[in-house]
């Protein structure tokens, strides 16, 4: 009917779905992603830490397989590994299929409970089992590779602001990460994509503790954070996918990937402040904020009716400064701007998280958000 070639997945379920890439290869269009088989090899996350491993990329320990039946041997293995540990879906994704274990006790259960998690969310049953990190930073590298050879990566993310395995706050480049740390890992995991004939934008996601880099997963797609990259390196990468997607090789060279300053992005959600319940509804009034280094990215508009039935994120707020704290400072008064009525959001919450600080100091925890607001025990 449109007339169009090609179909941009953006960012949810169907931008990792291999069946659905191939159907719409196979109906005649670009998909502008990569290949079925890499988003099958990515989607599976032991045969992605396989992969991985193969490609010289460092990953937590863990399993290396799947947790069969035998409890016995599962109690082995996770003995092997020590506790705490963390039992994950391999078709998860998302923050769901994951359960934290801390003991033997509590093992065999923990291990049921997450199959059928998984069962019911992804149809896929298989788990595996992977060492507990105490407090690490959730910090990923984006890669760009156009399926030729070519790869490159740009900069790092940092998105340890997290709500039950759910990123709310993500910034780049990482605070207290230096382009020498940034350099070791972003070269392998440019290597790895060409290892892996990897085509189009993607993410290695990464646990990041006493100095060192755990893979824990790769996103075969764009990320909702992807304009504070963006940002900090002044490429396009939706653009870059077009590009990519259209058969041309990457328009630029590691050497000229360039960082300048630091940006920081809030996701607007509309929920219930205190017991983060969606809070669907009409949005009665809105006003965007604006101004220098201000960009904000949304469907919204007043008289906007926001249904239940999808993702509470109705919008992405990014601020970019010379600085990081430059850029907080434009975000406090960026979110002191936006006005949402009609509908709960967690605006508040970003603007107390932005005043803390902890987070102004940089370098917080995947458990700090948790522990501050009282999800977790301290």
């Amino acid at each position: 009917i449109t007339g169009s070639v090609a179909i941009h997945p953006g960012y949810g379920f169907l931008s990792e779905n291999a069946d659905f890439a191939e159907q719409v290869e196979r109906s005649g269009f670009i998909f502008i992603g990569p290949r079925a088989e890499t988003i099958k090899l990515m989607g599976d996350k032991i045969s992605a830490i396989k992969a991985m491993k193969k490609a010289g990329v460092p990953c937590v320990p863990g399993s290396d397989g799947t947790v069969g039946e035998d409890m016995d041997k599962n109690r082995a293995i996770a003995n092997r590994i020590g506790y705490p540990l963390i039992i994950k879906a391999s078709g998860g994704g998302g923050g769901r299929g994951m359960r934290m274990v801390r003991s033997d006790k509590e093992l065999d259960a923990s291990i049921r409970m997450t199959r059928a998690e998984a069962k019911a969310a992804f149809n896929n049953d298989i788990v595996y089992m992977e060492k507990y990190l105490e407090n690490p930073r959730h910090i990923e590298i984006q890669v760009l590779a156009d399926g030729q050879g070519n790869a490159l990566y740009l900069a790092e993310r940092d998105c340890s602001m997290q709500r039950r395995h759910q990123k709310v706050v993500e910034e780049a480049p990482a605070p207290g990460i230096t382009e020498e740390l940034r350099r070791v890992i972003g070269e392998r995991c440019a290597k790895a994509c060409v290892e892996i004939g990897y085509r189009g934008a993607g993410t290695f996601e990464f646990l990041y503790e006493n100095g060192e880099f755990f893979f824990i997963e790769m996103n075969a797609r764009i990320q909702v954070e992807h304009p504070v990259t963006e940002m900090i390196t002044d490429v396009d990468l939706i653009k870059e996918q077009l590009r990519i997607a259209a058969g041309q090789p990457l328009s630029l060279k590691q050497e000229d990937v360039k960082v300048s300053g630091h940006a920081v992005e809030c996701r607007i959600n509309s929920e219930d402040p205190t017991s983060f319940l969606p809070s669907p509804g009409k949005i009665t009034r809105f006003h965007a904020p604006g101004g220098l280094g201000v960009r904000w990215e949304s469907h919204i508009y007043a008289g906007y009716s926001v249904t239940p039935l999808y993702d509470s994120m109705i919008g992405k707020l990014i601020c970019f400064g010379e600085t990081r704290d430059v850029a907080i400072a434009r975000m406090k008064n960026a979110l002191a701007e936006l006005i949402i009525d009609g509908i709960k959001t967690n605006i508040d919450l970003q603007l107390n998280i932005m005043n803390d600080e902890h987070f102004q100091q940089g370098g917080t925890n995947i458990h700090y958000l948790e522990k501050k607001l009282g999800l977790q025990e301290t």
